[in-house]
C-alpha cells in the first residue's frame, strides 16, 4: 500500500513539474530587444510611439520593442519572405513580430511561416474567443491559431445620415430592398442627369462589393475550384445593377483616381452613399468637417451601414479586411516569448480600443465594450456601433491561391458591362472560361 501511495505521489509530482515546465517554457527570463515590423505610415508615428513606450516602460521583463516601418503590406510581405528564407539558411534574422494583410495568413500557414500560438494561448490563459468566431477563423490555419486580429475592417456603406433623417430614407437591409432605396436616394437635374447618385460601387477593388454576390450564392471561385460568375443568379444580379447604373441611380467607380473621386463626390453631396471599407470612417468624417469648415450649417453626419444581405434575408456575411499580427516561426524562442508578451499587450482591450480609435479601424474584442472609454468612443464615432455589433458576421477571405487574379478579372469584366455597355451574358460567359483556365493553371 505504501509503495502504491509513493508511486501516486511521484506521479503527481511529475505532473506538477511537467505543468510548471510547460508554463515557463514561454516565459521571458532575461532582458531582450526585439523588432516589430509594421506598415503604418508616418501619420501614425505619434500613436505607435505612445503604445511602444507604454509597453517598454511597463512590462516587467526588460523587453524593449523597436518598431520598424517596412512600407506597404505588399512590401512588408516581400521583405519578410526574403528575411525568413535567409534566416532558415542561417544567413540572417527575422523580426520577432510582424504585421500582415488579412489575405496572407492562409499562405503563411501553409508554408509554416507563422508560429502556432495555441500553446502560448493555453499557457497564459489568453481569451482568444473574445474576438468572436469569424475573426478567430480569419486568423487561423488548419485549426490552429497562427495570427491575432490587429487592425480589422470590413465592407460597409457610408451614407449621408443627415439627409436620410430629413428625407425619410432607410438604408437597405437586403439586396431586394436596394432598388426602392436607390429611387428615394437619387436626385435628378431638370435635364434628366443625375444630381445625387443613390450609391457608388467602389469598382477599383472587388472586395468592396463582392459580398452582394456571395451572400446570394455567387462565388467567383468555389471550394471545388470552379466559378459561378456566369450562373443564372450572377447574370440576374449584374443585369439589375447595370439597370441601376443606366438609369443614373448609381455608378461604378473604376480607373485612375476612382477612390478619391468617389470620396470627394460623397463629401460634396453628389452621392447619398458609397461602398467602401469601414477603416475610413475617420477619413470621411474628417473630409466633411474640412469641406464645410467655413459653412458648418452645410455639414452632415456620416452614417455607416452593414452591406445589404441576401435575398433570403438570412445571409449577411462580410469579409475581413485590415491586418493581422504574427510571430515568425523562424525567430528564436527567446524572441518568440518576448513577442508574445507584446502581442498580448497590443491586442488587449485597452490598446485595442486606443489603436482602433486613432486609426479609424474598429475595436475587435468584445471585452472592449466593458471599458468606460468605450461609451465616450461611441459618442464621437456613433456609426461604428453597427459594425462592432455585427462583427461575428465577419468571415475569412477566399484562400484559393488564384483568387485575387480571378477576382481582378471579374472586376475588370464588370467595368465593361457597367461602364461600356457590354452584354451581360456574353461577357460573363467569356469571363467564366478565362477564370477556369486560370484556376486550372494553378
Amino acid at each position: 500500500m505504501k509503495k502504491i501511495v509513493a508511486l501516486l505521489l511521484a506521479a503527481v509530482m511529475l505532473m506538477s513539474l511537467t505543468g510548471a515546465l510547460a508554463a515557463t517554457e514561454y516565459d521571458v527570463n532575461e532582458p531582450i530587444t526585439i523588432e516589430w515590423w509594421h506598415a503604418h505610415e508616418s501619420q501614425f508615428d505619434e500613436y505607435i510611439e505612445y503604445m511602444v513606450n507604454k509597453f517598454n516602460t511597463e512590462n516587467p521583463y526588460g523587453i524593449t520593442v523597436v518598431p520598424v516601418y517596412k512600407g506597404s503590406y505588399t512590401e512588408i510581405n516581400e521583405q519578410f519572405i526574403a528575411a525568413d528564407a535567409a534566416a532558415r539558411e542561417g544567413a540572417g534574422t527575422v523580426p520577432a513580430i510582424c504585421c500582415c494583410n488579412t489575405s496572407y495568413p492562409a499562405g503563411y500557414g501553409a508554408a509554416g511561416l507563422c508560429e502556432v500560438l495555441d500553446p502560448y494561448i493555453e499557457a497564459f490563459d489568453y481569451d482568444v474567443e473574445d474576438f468572436g468566431e469569424g475573426l478567430v477563423l480569419s486568423t487561423s490555419f488548419d485549426g490552429e491559431q497562427i495570427c491575432l486580429p490587429y487592425l480589422i475592417s470590413t465592407q460597409c456603406m457610408y451614407y449621408n445620415k443627415t439627409a436620410a433623417e430629413a428625407e425619410g430614407i432607410e438604408m437597405p437591409k437586403t439586396l431586394d430592398e436596394m432598388e426602392d432605396f436607390l429611387i428615394k436616394a437619387t436626385i435628378f437635374n431638370e435635364d434628366g442627369t443625375t444630381a445625387r447618385y443613390g450609391t457608388v460601387f467602389g469598382g477599383w477593388d472587388y472586395w468592396y462589393h463582392e459580398m452582394l454576390f456571395k451572400n446570394n450564392g455567387v462565388q467567383i471561385v468555389t471550394e471545388e475550384g470552379t466559378t459561378d460568375v456566369n450562373s443564372e443568379q450572377s447574370i440576374a444580379i449584374n443585369t439589375k445593377i447595370k439597370e441601376w447604373i443606366d438609369k443614373g441611380y448609381a455608378y461604378y467607380a473604376y480607373g485612375s483616381g476612382a477612390s478619391s473621386n468617389m470620396r470627394d463626390l460623397f463629401v460634396a453631396g453628389g452621392a447619398f452613399s458609397v461602398f467602401h471599407t469601414s477603416s475610413l470612417y475617420t477619413t470621411y468624417t474628417g473630409k466633411v468637417e474640412t469641406k464645410y469648415a467655413d459653412n458648418p450649417e452645410n455639414a452632415f453626419e456620416v452614417g455607416m451601414a452593414w452591406l445589404p444581405g441576401g435575398y433570403d434575408h438570412e445571409s449577411f456575411k462580410s469579409e475581413v479586411g485590415g491586418s493581422c499580427i504574427f510571430i515568425p516561426a523562424s525567430a528564436t524562442q527567446a524572441e518568440k516569448n518576448a513577442a508574445w508578451q507584446f502581442m498580448m499587450f497590443m491586442t488587449s482591450a485597452e490598446i485595442n480600443l486606443y489603436w482602433a480609435d486613432k486609426t479609424g479601424y474598429f475595436p475587435t474584442r468584445a471585452s472592449v465594450k466593458a471599458l468606460p472609454e468605450y461609451q465616450e468612443y461611441l459618442e464621437r464615432k456613433p456609426a461604428m456601433a453597427d459594425i462592432i455589433n455585427n462583427a461575428a458576421w465577419i468571415n475569412p477571405r477566399n484562400q484559393n491561391p488564384a483568387y485575387d487574379t480571378c477576382a481582378t478579372l471579374w472586376r475588370h469584366a464588370l467595368a465593361t458591362i457597367y461602364n461600356e455597355g457590354a452584354d451581360v451574358t456574353e461577357t460573363l460567359n467569356a469571363l467564366a472560361v478565362e477564370i477556369q483556365e486560370t484556376l486550372d493553371a494553378n
